[in-house]
């Protein structure tokens, strides 16, 4: 039987969403809603959800007058409206304070203690908050962690747990050479082999100073550094969450390139320690620019998609933010371009062709439309073609490829002008024209699907219609909301 598990990072709950945090929600979204109507829907799990233990959390609670609990619970409710707002389906939502998640956590250290590849030491060295991060000298720039700069990373000394990544060197290189795991895209998976040649050091995976995490089960001074305890929810979640036991190892870990490390190493050694499949595939992206500058608050440019939805609406909010980049890639976007995309990609292309098809249906008189589920002599070859790029994480790929057709199609009616047709007496030949327009739009309905889903809705209803009349607008123009 075919599953499909995929997974994003659960999001630290210091933060609150983000548009890098929705890219890489509504990519697995995409990607669950695709393999769902492939596989089943009990066949796919789809997991997001929070991460919400650790030094950070504990002093933004107390700066808040809040216990770390509730401070979590808050923040976490964000992350939860936020992607019911952009309609995205997962199947669960974990939070590293679930106690069922705890006991996961503590179990599986366990095993590996129990199997010699965690031992106590002293810790002595850098420390970034703001990361929860422990840094070497190369990680620093200019003396400091190059994604906080504005904060002063903290001299620790303190009695830690150590897990023995330094023994798992050759095992992760042998695993990526049998594609047990594979790091897409090329220049990650070479990033991460480069590293694990230079050589890998032990790292400590317990922190002694702070209460609010997840205890050390042999232990109970200590608590589980937050990106061990983090990193388990992948593999916790198919341990209790109903029906989902089978589904480890996840197919797909999605991130962005940030926490490669964590990702590609840590957890893949954490695994092997404790003789448990790894996850098949990550899948890294690159970051987002806005307006050429790196997403700050200080300088006030982060972009919250639930602002998005209200100006632009959840469907085109969903392509917009999916179009924009190469998933591979670093990127640059601005409010400015969405709105122009807006007015381009959605109220002139598709929004406007649909309607003008439907008007010269109602006009000239055409029946229901079937679908031609990319088989048609229209649109051959685009079904294979979407398949592939989306099991390449190709987003931006698949959606041009879907609006070339809507394109072709606005072209071809300024070609042949039915309306012209219509004064001629070429009746046969206008029904043939509104034959091939409507199947290539109900096959447009059908690939836009998984990304945006009302919208697919509307297109087929208007299409499948007893009597197809002039559809009303899909996208409305900006100025006219």
């Amino acid at each position: 039987m075919s599953r499909f598990y995929i997974t994003t990072p659960i999001y630290y709950v210091n933060d609150k969403p983000h548009l890098g945090h929705a890219y890489t929600t509504l990519c697995a979204d995409v990607l669950a809603r695709f393999y769902r109507e492939k596989y089943g829907k009990e066949n796919v799990f789809f997991l997001t959800g929070t991460d919400e233990h650790g030094a950070k959390v504990q002093q933004s609670a107390e700066a808040a007058g809040l216990t770390p609990l509730e401070f979590a619970e808050k923040t976490s409710q964000t992350f939860k409206d936020a992607w019911s707002k952009l309609n995205i389906n997962y199947d669960y939502f974990i939070r590293t304070s679930d106690s069922q998640h705890e006991k996961v956590v503590q179990d599986l250290l366990k095993r590996i203690y129990d199997k010699g590849y965690i031992y106590a030491g002293e810790y002595e060295g850098l420390y970034c908050v703001g990361c929860e991060k422990f840094l070497q000298t190369d990680d620093l720039v200019n003396n400091v962690c190059p994604l906080h700069p504005n904060q002063k990373p903290v001299a620790q000394k303190e009695k830690n747990y150590f897990f023995k990544l330094s023994a798992f060197g050759d095992k992760l290189l042998k695993a990526l050479d049998d594609s047990d795991y594979k790091i897409v895209p090329d220049g990650r998976y070479k990033e991460i082999v480069g590293k694990i040649r230079h050589g890998l050091e032990d790292i400590s995976i317990s922190r002694a100073g702070v209460s609010w995490g997840v205890k050390v089960p042999w232990d109970e001074s200590q608590t589980v550094y937050v990106w061990v305890d983090a990193l388990i929810n992948y593999y916790s979640a198919t341990q209790f969450v109903e029906g989902k036991k089978d589904f480890w190892p996840a197919d797909v870990h999605l991130l962005a390139k940030d926490i490669l490390w964590f990702h590609a190493i840590i957890w893949e050694a954490l695994l092997l320690a404790a003789e448990l499949p790894l996850p098949k595939i990550i899948a890294t992206h690159g970051f987002f620019t806005i307006d050429g500058q790196k997403m700050s608050k200080s300088l006030g440019n982060v972009i919250d998609p639930n602002d998005l939805v209200d100006e632009f609406g959840v469907e085109a909010t969903r392509y917009l933010i999916l179009s924009q980049v190469p998933f591979e890639s670093d990127g640059d976007i601005s409010l400015k371009r969405f709105r122009e995309r807006y007015e381009s990609d959605l109220a002139n292309g598709l929004g406007n062709t649909f309607s003008r098809v439907t008007n010269m249906i109602e006009k000239f008189g055409r029946g229901r439309f079937k679908q031609g589920e990319g088989g048609n002599q229209f649109t051959a070859g685009v079904a294979s073609a979407i398949e592939s790029s989306l099991r390449n994480f190709k987003f931006d790929v698949v959606l041009l490829a879907i609006f070339n057709i809507i394109s072709s199609i606005d072209e071809e009616i300024e070609k042949t002008k039915p309306w012209q047709m219509a004064k001629d007496g070429k009746e046969n030949a206008i029904e043939l024209l509104l034959d091939k327009w409507g199947t290539m739009l109900l096959d447009v309905s059908m690939y836009l699907e998984p990304f945006m889903l009302e919208t697919t809705k509307k297109m087929e209803d208007a299409l499948r219609a007893d009597k197809i009349t002039k559809a009303d607008p899909l996208f409305p123009r900006l100025n006219k909301k």
